[in-house]
């Protein structure tokens, strides 16, 4: 399983995390039962593989990382989506943002270059392209306002 397959995996954990009210720990748990891991295997590619230990480990750290610290990463994002309420914005891309920006502020092994990347590449797996130009310009201006930096 690459990063990449890892990294989704916890977009979707965040996701179905923040929509059910269940804790992540609980979620993760009920989720990676390899039993029940086996079982989605035939209905999703992305669950060929069975993560490995690291990759387990990194996805329940970003998935437990996004929830616990969801309210900033909410604030950050209605602050640098100009006009857009989080209402407004998809529900995928909302969560791919959130993966982002989490893996920036709280995860100093992951480049930001690369969590600002795989974040628009994943999102051009889920949404048209004025919604993944959203995703980038709005990465891109959180990375020059809060770190004077620009994404390239």
């Amino acid at each position: 399983m690459t990063r990449t397959t890892a990294r989704e995996i916890a977009i979707q954990m965040g996701f179905a995390a923040a929509a059910s009210g269940v804790s992540a720990d609980e979620l993760l748990d009920r989720f990676f039962d390899e039993e029940h891991y086996a079982t989605l295997q035939t209905e999703d590619e992305l669950y060929q593989e069975y993560p490995d230990e690291a990759q387990l480990a990194y996805i329940r750290r970003l998935t437990g990382l996004m929830n616990e610290h969801g309210e900033e990463i909410d604030r950050y994002i209605r602050s640098y989506a100009k006009g857009w309420k989080l209402e407004r914005i998809s529900k995928t891309a909302l969560a791919v943002l959130r993966c982002a920006i989490c893996e920036i502020l709280y995860m100093e092994d992951i480049p930001n270059a690369a969590a600002i990347n795989e974040a628009v590449e994943l999102a051009k797996g889920y949404d048209d392209p004025d919604t993944v130009a959203f995703v980038n310009g709005l990465l891109g201006g959180f990375m020059r306002g809060e770190f004077g930096q620009d994404t390239e």
